[in-house]
């Protein structure tokens, strides 16, 4: 298994966007799973109370079998607030399954930290050469996927674009844009563990 590499993990086909220590792998599905809101209401609201965060953690991992679960590592998310806006995201987390933050993903698909660190004339989005390393497709085509960081104000959250732009003004997180957006699932895979029935 190396970075980029695309694998089987319980029904899904997985993207590697790292390896540590040859210990453990960090994963997002290939696709988009399905389209959801980020939340019930239109309201503020960070990844540590977000209704999508729960249902990752509870719906979603309660489809692995009990070995695969052992694989799938409980780890503590930090999640910072938007870089750009200041906009607060919120306590850390102990996960499961989750969303990439903009820092991850501006890390993990080429190198756009740069980017995300000096705004510069960004307005709204970063726009650079590994936008197409982020796009995503869901039926086939390319389509807008949510992040777990908080957008511009607390009743947004951060996103890609179908263009593969890291959107950090964000998409409401209920209500518009009307499909929900994107979830991609990434999870700490343990390469250690023993891998049972």
């Amino acid at each position: 298994m190396v970075k980029d590499d695309i694998i089987t993990f319980g029904q899904y086909a997985w993207q590697v966007l790292a390896i540590e220590d040859g210990r453990r792998a960090l994963l997002i599905t290939q696709d988009i799973l399905e389209l959801r809101w980020y939340h019930t209401n239109f309201e503020d609201i960070t990844w540590a109370n977000c209704a999508l965060r729960h249902y990752l953690n509870e719906a979603i991992y309660t489809a692995f079998s009990q070995g695969e679960k052992a694989r799938i590592m409980e780890i503590t998310n930090r999640n910072d607030n938007n870089p750009w806006f200041n906009t607060p995201g919120g306590q850390d987390t102990t996960d499961h399954l989750f969303l990439l933050s903009l820092e991850e993903v501006c890390q993990y698909f080429g190198d756009s930290i740069t980017n995300l660190r000096n705004k510069g004339g960004q307005t709204w989005a970063i726009d650079d050469d590994n936008n197409s390393k982020r796009q995503a497709r869901y039926g086939g085509d390319f389509h807008w996927w949510r992040l777990r960081s908080p957008g511009y104000y607390g009743r947004t959250g951060a996103s890609i674009n179908k263009h593969g732009h890291v959107y950090v003004r964000g998409n409401g997180v209920f209500g518009s844009p009307r499909d929900g957006g994107g979830v991609r699932p990434a999870l700490w895979l343990n390469l250690e563990a023993q891998i049972l029935p």
